[in-house]
This record gives C-alpha cells, structure tokens and sequence, in this order.
C-alpha cells in the first residue's frame, strides 16, 4: 500500500522503488566483469610461464648436445653410413658412451705401464746402490786387478751363475703341456731372477771361486 496522499505515478516513489532492486546494481555487475578479466588473465600469464619455462629446457637440452659434438672427437668425423645429415641425438650419445668406454680402456692400460715403469725404476735403483761401491772401488784403484783374471776365471763365474739358476729353473718348472711350461717360466723369472736374487746368486759364486783360487 502506498502512503496516504502518495500519488502512484509519483515520481520520486518510482525512483526508490528502481534503486531497491539489486539485481539492477550496475556495481554488481562491473564486479562480476572484473573478476573474469582477472581469471582469464592469471591463466594467460600461467600458460605464457609455463611455455617459457619448457622452451628454456629444450634450449639447456640443445645446448648439451651441440657442446657433446663439439667434445667428443668421433661425433666430429665423417660417418659414411649417414652421409652429410645432421648427427641424431641417440647417435651423439651412443658416440659419447664408446668414446667414454675408450678413455677408460686407455686411462686402466695408462695406469699399467706407469705401475711397470715403477718397477723397472726400483730395479734400477737397487742395481745401482750394488754397483755403486764397485764402481767406486775401481775409481779408487784404477789398476787395481789388472791382467790377473783370465777367460777360465771368468768362465767359471759364468758357469757358477748359470748352474745355480738352473737348478732352481729345473725344480720349478713342469712340462706336462707348453701352457704349463710357459706360466712356469715366467713365474720362475719372477721368483728366481731379481735383482737382489742374481746379486746373491753372484756373491755366492764368487765367494766359491775365492776359496778354490787361494
């Protein structure tokens, strides 16, 4: 019911009755407009990150390759098999896992020669720490010895050293097959014919020949 002397085509009646509807809020409805703009928006920017990110990746993954090709020297060669393409990724990482499998190879036959070498070198060292005071001795008394040991004499240095190797050679050797004699051998060298061995062999020998000569 309308107030008593309010007219309904009152206009200020109709003005109050307009702005008491809120589904005509014009504020509402920017709000809701906003809103939307600001979702589709936060979407965009994610789906703009999200496709950096991943071009980023396939950049760092290209890069490793290209830098892969320019390191590994079989991926600079001239493959006939494929001509003048351009390398696949499977083909520079199969390439780079046989140049790595090769430089492990090299780097274990590397360590080998280095570990022979030290022992050459400790053999070395001990033969001169033997032949040091001889040497020594000569220097000291040049003329010393001179014309007093004949081609007998030394003959049966020889003989002396040869025979002492030869029984321990005799006693350690099997010839049941040529693959026995051939690691017996070399197990005798390596037990019977070092450095310090020899010396004592040749101590011995000469001690001998002293006693038989005075």
């Amino acid at each position: 019911m309308t107030e008593p002397g309010a007219s309904p085509e009152d206009p200020w009646v109709k003005v109050e009755y307009a702005y008491s509807d809120n589904s005509l809020d014009p504020d509402d409805e920017d709000s809701d407009y906003h809103q939307e703009s600001y979702k589709e928006s936060y979407k965009d920017r994610r789906r703009r990150a999200h496709t950096q990110s991943e071009q980023k990746r396939r950049d760092a993954i290209k890069r490793g390759y290209d830098d892969l090709q320019t390191i590994v020297p079989t991926c600079q060669q001239q493959d006939f098999s494929i001509g003048s393409q351009k390398l696949s990724k499977a083909i520079v990482l199969q390439k780079t896992i046989d140049y790595i499998q090769f430089l492990h190879k090299e780097k274990k036959k590397q360590e080998e020669e280095v570990s022979t070498l030290r022992k050459d070198v400790t053999a070395l060292k001990i033969m001169k720490m033997n032949y040091e005071p001889i040497v020594k001795a000569h220097q000291d008394n040049p003329h010393e010895g001179e014309d007093q040991v004949s081609d007998q004499v030394k003959f049966n240095v020889f003989q002396g050293v040869m025979d002492s190797l030869f029984e321990s050679f005799n006693a350690s050797i099997s010839v049941a097959s040529f693959q026995e004699l051939s690691a017996c051998v070399f197990s005798w060298i390596e037990q019977h014919c070092k450095p310090q061995t020899l010396r004592e062999i040749m101590i011995g020998v000469l001690h001998q020949l002293k006693n038989q000569l005075y």
